[in-house]
C-alpha cells in the first residue's frame, strides 16, 4: 500500500514537471504576448500545483505532517498566477501591442470599446450637472 502512495505522488509531480516544462516551451516558441501570457501563467499554474500538491501529500502521508507554508502556497499559486496572467494580457491589449495575425477572436477590444462609450456618456452627464449647477 505504501509502494502504491509513493508512486502515485510520484507520478503527480512528475506530471507538474512536465506540464511546467510544456509551458516553457510554449513561452518560448508562442507567436505573441497574449498566448505566452497563456503558457506562462495557466499551464505552468497546474505544474507548479501538482508539484506542491504532491509534496503536501508525502508530507502528509509519509511524515504526519501538516504542512501550512505548502498549503498557503497552494493557495496563492491558485489565485495569483491567472490573475496576473489576466492583468498583463490586458495591459498590453491597452498598451496597443497587436495580436498575433493568426488570431480569430478580440473579446477585449468590444469590452474596452463598451468602457469607452459608457465614460463618455458619464463625461457627458457630469458636463450637464455643471451647467444646471451654475445656471
Amino acid at each position: 500500500m505504501m509502494m502504491i502512495g509513493e508512486l502515485l505522488i510520484g507520478l503527480l509531480v512528475l506530471f507538474g514537471a512536465v506540464v511546467s516544462a510544456l509551458s516553457a516551451f510554449g513561452l518560448i516558441r508562442l507567436p505573441d504576448v497574449y498566448l505566452r501570457s497563456h503558457a506562462a501563467t495557466k499551464s505552468t499554474t497546474l505544474g507548479v500545483l501538482c508539484i506542491l500538491s504532491g509534496a503536501f501529500l508525502y508530507f502528509m502521508f509519509y511524515l504526519d505532517h501538516v504542512s501550512a507554508k505548502l498549503l498557503l502556497g497552494i493557495v496563492f499559486v491558485f489565485i495569483t498566477s491567472p490573475v496576473a496572467g489576466h492583468l498583463n494580457g490586458r495591459a498590453a491589449h491597452r498598451t496597443g501591442v497587436p495580436l498575433w495575425k493568426g488570431s480569430v477572436r478580440d473579446d477585449l477590444s468590444e469590452a474596452m470599446r463598451r468602457e469607452e462609450q459608457g465614460r463618455q456618456v458619464q463625461q457627458k452627464d457630469g458636463s450637464k450637472l455643471e451647467q444646471d449647477n451654475r445656471n
